[in-house]
């Protein structure tokens, strides 16, 4: 038996170190490695058993091709030499009859290591393929925060520990940062109270000493009413604001009168004895803090929204007081140099740019792309609009390549699917986005089958594409060293030996890192010249049609259609629908009842679980699930959700939907 340490490399904040014990060539344990200093040793549900997905009956082990119906999941095995000859003859006639432009690559965050999630960009760059603006996750709630911080380090996770007032602010943190609760918990035992704030009381909220349930999409009314009564209880920091902060003056005057907490009840549904509330508590706090999620950022006011959030700690002078500040996403992917892997010196000027978000669109509302590669992704579970994406899947002349590791909703719509490593079968170079941790995990076992990696498939397919560089000739662990050199960047020394050696590495930050405001005029601009509204302001969501709002949160037990693969994680309680008792009453509703959600996108089917979770007027479920995990005909919930993107970044809307609902007895 050998022990490795390793990395979860899934789209979380936290980037666990893992412990992974090996026999025989078989993973037959994961645990979470102590040593990390913000995971603590702590795992998951999801990935305490890690080593059932790696060693799933379901896992793909040769190349397969299509011999059914798109859809219908009928294939062949062949050879890799087979694979990769058909797909390169298939695509140097697509470039020579329309242009390299008509193969798009389509890619997000299967896996987080920079080598695997960039391996195969610069091998489309340099193709002159169609280039994927990779927008879905919460593009929107950074450029918020850019709005007002600039380049600005957020707040470490740690701080937390030390605050006496902590907002979890649309963030199941048990769902998705659930190592966040180590610091939380500790600041409890010093005295913090705790404010959650979120459109239903999902298991994080339960765990709050305060719920706060606003209306979706108006979270930015909520902070305005903040302001309002911090600047007329005399709770702002008058003398930090003068000294760091552009605009604080102008929103006083033009911005906040709107919002009294009588307003901004009639908005958000907040009491107008909570929005005083809470900004006392925040207003009256020595060290408040904001853990800031992403939820709030996916509607059409996303970027907004998250803006005005940003602009709290600076009315109540909350930057650089131990305890305090505001974390959105952590800046570790700073420590390495990208372009190492990315090679985005290759990109061809001019070239078309699909964003991910629009897939069903650009695959349905002109024949131009002719072939989509897709790896680390599932679009056809996780992409908006799914009718539309299932519509372009299914097209004739679309030439589609999926690299997997299962036989996912998209896989099954493939011409040629190829089997993909786990993250135990190969080396990579990891960072957090959500605590200042660097890591590398390099392969414990060999490679499943003939399962290869991303990095492999890049070289395998420039040498049957032709392309003579020695880039291509490199191997992951060349590149993963290279990526630890070039951790000099950041500004601090990092103990490279410790990195190299694939044990979780800090990312010492400078004591002053709080206070080096990285805007154009070094202090924190609430009020912005660049932006077309240099003040911020809420944006009412325009009213959709659909009589009720409908609200899919992060389910526990898988990480957006990740995991749906473990049998023993997806037993029962899949698309059930939080329905409060006063809609269920308004439309005859029984407990387990069947229902159908619908609206001009298309319509899916949930059970009935009538809970006080939720709030009148709006339906809430957990998780996006593969079709054969669903009841009715297969269709999961972003048939719901709409390819409309944000006001700022480009990002999805996956929250702001409005649906109706059916049963048998209305």
């Amino acid at each position: 038996m050998k022990t490795y340490t390793s990395v979860c490399p899934y789209d979380c904040p936290d980037a666990c170190g893992l412990v992974v014990s090996v026999d025989d060539g078989r993973v037959v344990s994961v645990a979470g490695d102590g040593a990390h200093p913000f995971t603590r040793g702590t795992l998951c549900p999801k990935m305490a058993h890690y080593e059932r997905t790696v060693h799933s009956p379901r896992r793909l082990t040769t190349p397969l091709k299509r011999t059914g119906p798109k859809g219908s999941g009928q294939f062949a095995p062949i050879s890799w030499d087979q694979a990769l000859a058909e797909i390169a003859e298939r695509w140097k006639a697509i470039i020579a009859d329309c242009g390299a432009e008509a193969i798009l690559p389509y890619s997000y965050a299967g896996t987080m290591g920079i080598v695997q999630h960039d391996a195969l960009h610069g091998l489309f760059y340099r193709l002159g393929a169609s280039e994927l603006d990779r927008t879905i996750c919460a593009p929107a709630k950074g450029q918020g925060f850019k709005d007002v911080m600039g380049s600005t380090m957020p707040t470490a996770p740690q701080e937390a520990q030390d605050s006496d007032c902590i907002f979890l602010w649309s963030l199941h943190m048990v769902a998705t940062n659930i190592h966040f609760r180590h610091d939380v918990e500790a600041a409890r035992r010093k005295g913090a109270v705790v404010w959650c704030i979120d459109t239903y009381r999902h298991k994080t909220a339960d765990l709050a000493d305060h719920f706060v349930a606003v209306r979706p999409g108006t979270d930015g009314a909520l902070v305005l009413g903040m302001m309002y009564v911090l600047d007329r209880d005399g709770l702002a920091d008058e003398a930090f604001l003068a000294a760091n902060v552009l605009g604080w003056d102008e929103l006083k005057v033009q911005v906040l009168p709107k919002y009294t907490p009588e307003a901004v009840q009639a908005i958000t549904g907040v009491p107008a004895a909570t929005v005083v509330a809470l900004a006392q508590a925040y207003g009256q706090a020595r060290a408040p803090f904001i853990r800031l999620g992403s939820g709030q950022s996916r509607y059409r006011n996303g970027a907004m929204t998250t803006r005005l959030i940003t602009c709290l700690p600076a009315v109540v002078g909350a930057w650089g007081k131990k305890g305090a500040g505001l974390l959105t996403s952590a800046s570790a992917s700073k420590a390495y140099n990208k372009e190492i892997v990315t090679h985005s010196d290759w990109k061809q000027p001019g070239k078309r740019i699909v964003n991910m978000c629009c897939l069903g669109q650009a695959l349905t509302e002109d024949d131009s792309i002719r072939s989509l590669f897709v790896y680390s992704s599932n679009p056809a579970c996780t992409a908006p609009d799914q009718n539309q994406v299932l519509k372009g899947l299914c097209r004739d002349d679309l030439f589609t390549v999926v690299h997997e590791r299962f036989m996912t909703d998209t896989a099954r719509y493939a011409d040629i699917v190829l089997p993909a490593t786990t993250s135990l079968e190969h080396d990579d170079a990891y960072y957090s986005y959500g605590n200042y941790t660097i890591q590398c995990g390099y392969a414990a076992i060999p490679p499943v089958g003939q399962s290869r990696s991303n990095w492999r498939i890049a070289c395998d397919l420039a040498h049957a594409l032709g392309i003579d560089d020695e880039f291509y000739n490199r191997s992951e662990r060349d590149l993963v060293e290279a990526l630890a050199a070039s951790t000099t960047k950041w500004p601090l020394p990092v103990d490279r030996q410790r990195l190299l050696q694939g044990l979780p590495t800090p990312l010492p930050l400078p004591d002053d890192y709080q206070t080096r405001f990285g805007t154009p005029s070094g202090k924190i601009e609430i009020r912005n010249e660049a932006l077309a509204q240099p003040l911020p302001d809420y944006m009412p969501l325009a009213e959709d049609d659909g009589t009720l709002a409908f609200v899919n949160g992060p389910d526990m037990r898988i990480l957006d259609s990740s995991f749906n693969e473990r049998d023993e994680l997806t037993a029962g309680h899949i698309m059930d629908l939080f329905v409060h008792p006063d809609d269920a009453a308004r439309y005859g509703l029984t407990e387990g009842q069947t229902v159908t959600l619908a609206n001009e996108r298309g319509q899916a089917d949930f059970t009935v679980v009538i809970s006080d979770r939720t709030v009148p007027g709006q339906v809430v479920s957990e998780g996006v699930w593969w079709r054969e995990r669903v009841k009715g005909q297969g269709a999961s919930v972003n048939v719901l959700t709409s390819q409309r993107l944000t006001d700022e970044g480009a990002g999805s809307t996956f929250y702001d939907v409005r649906v109706h609902l059916t049963s048998k007895n209305t």
